[in-house]
């Protein structure tokens, strides 16, 4: 992507430790550092499967079970690229796909727009690991017994129905429960009750998990698994603070049509790039506005001076620093429509985060300066 961190593209990593492997459609896909000793674990774990199942193998299980491994996490960017493929032919783009402990995610830049978008982009995940579950199994029924191929197509076709069938319980984050949360929002007209709904019923499938270990060792009338525990505990965390941002993220939904650009921008004056600080300070004071913007010779806005930038210089050294000294350049993404509320209004900030906003009318001209602390105390006052 064009606006990618430098970083990213000289070094092949995205500047937080994780590892780009691949570029599909243009969308990075990368690991995460604890990827690597998770797949170390499974390899591990599963020799002991392979030896079972194909006496006399001796050290080459390992082989066979780092096979496994990375066909496991194969089958895992499938899932994730099939979100990834329907998102773009809705015109959603797509920030990146990470692989870590748990699986998988598509960082989805914003939400869809319809309900059936969205249960559509969920779905195709689960389907395509039920799809990939069907062919393992196929392949599997060509293959002679006891052989390295029908066990890893088995293990296959098991892990795939496993993640498919998981991924369809009805409760956020879940891909499920985003197409509960779609079916609410459609049956509602109201997205944030549909969030909400399949939140709850997440933060209920957490609980229910930690029980699943020791379920199971009863009905076997053995004891729990330290190792499932383990894994229990870890699915029911990751769901419930899933379905914990999704209840929060459904109450700001809630809130989004109260809040618009035009009635929380601040007046701002126009100041050149020479102009020292206090004596812009003291012209917006005598208009009362509350917002610094750069312009060129031909009043041109090219850049906006940061609230907080400000508030750091001492007032003894106003007079002999410059505007220019404190702005930030007016990059694409910096300008909004005195128009935008709501969703659209937010959507717009997420995709360029940023402190403060130049924002315009339809026809160019300059409206004002919109601060994101202004935007965030609306949603909280609303």
């Amino acid at each position: 992507m064009d606006d990618e961190p430098e970083v990213t593209r000289r070094t092949g990593t995205d500047g937080d430790g994780r590892l780009v492997i691949w570029r599909p459609f243009g969308v990075p896909v990368d690991v995460t550092p604890a990827w690597f000793l998770i797949a170390a674990l499974i390899t591990y774990g599963f020799a002991a499967t392979v030896e079972r199942e194909v006496p006399g193998i001796g050290p080459w299980r390992y082989a066979v079970s780092l096979a496994f491994a990375v066909m496991l996490y194969g089958s895992v960017l499938l899932h994730e690229l099939s979100h990834t493929v329907v998102a773009l032919r809705a015109g959603l783009p797509v920030r990146r796909i990470s692989l870590h402990v748990l699986g998988g995610v598509s960082e989805i830049e914003r939400p869809a727009e319809t309900p059936g978008r969205e249960a559509g982009i969920a779905v195709a995940g689960p389907l395509v690991s039920l799809v990939v579950a069907g062919v393992a199994f196929a392949v599997g029924e060509l293959l002679p017994p006891d052989s390295v191929g029908l066990l890893l197509a088995r293990a296959l076709m098991v892990s795939n129905l496993l993640v498919g069938a998981f991924n369809l319980l009805p409760g956020l984050p879940l891909d499920g429960g985003r197409v509960l949360s779609a079916a609410v929002w459609r049956a509602t007209g109201r997205r944030h009750t549909g969030t909400v709904v399949a939140g709850w019923l997440g933060r209920g499938l957490a609980v229910v998990l930690l029980g699943v270990p020791f379920l199971v060792a009863m009905l076997r009338r053995t004891d729990a698994s330290l190792i499932d525990i383990i894994w229990a505990a870890l699915l029911g965390a990751f769901i419930w603070v899933g379905a914990s941002q999704a209840i929060l993220q459904g109450g700001v939904q809630e809130r989004l049509p109260g809040v618009s650009a035009r009635s929380l921008t601040r007046r701002a004056i126009p100041v050149t790039v020479d102009l020292p600080l206090s004596e812009a300070l003291r012209r917006a004071g005598e208009v009362g506005a509350r917002g610094l913007v750069v312009v060129d010779g031909g009043g041109t806005p090219v850049g906006l001076v940061a609230e907080r930038a400000v508030r750091a210089v001492p007032l003894e050294r106003r007079p002999w620093v410059s505007v220019g000294d404190l702005s930030r350049r007016l990059d694409h993404g910096l300008t909004l429509q005195a128009d935008l509320e709501g969703e659209q209004l937010v959507q717009a900030m997420t995709q360029r985060p940023a402190t403060e906003y130049l924002v315009v009318e339809s026809n160019g001209d300059v409206y004002g300066m919109l601060a994101a602390a202004d935007v965030e105390r609306a949603l909280v006052r609303t």
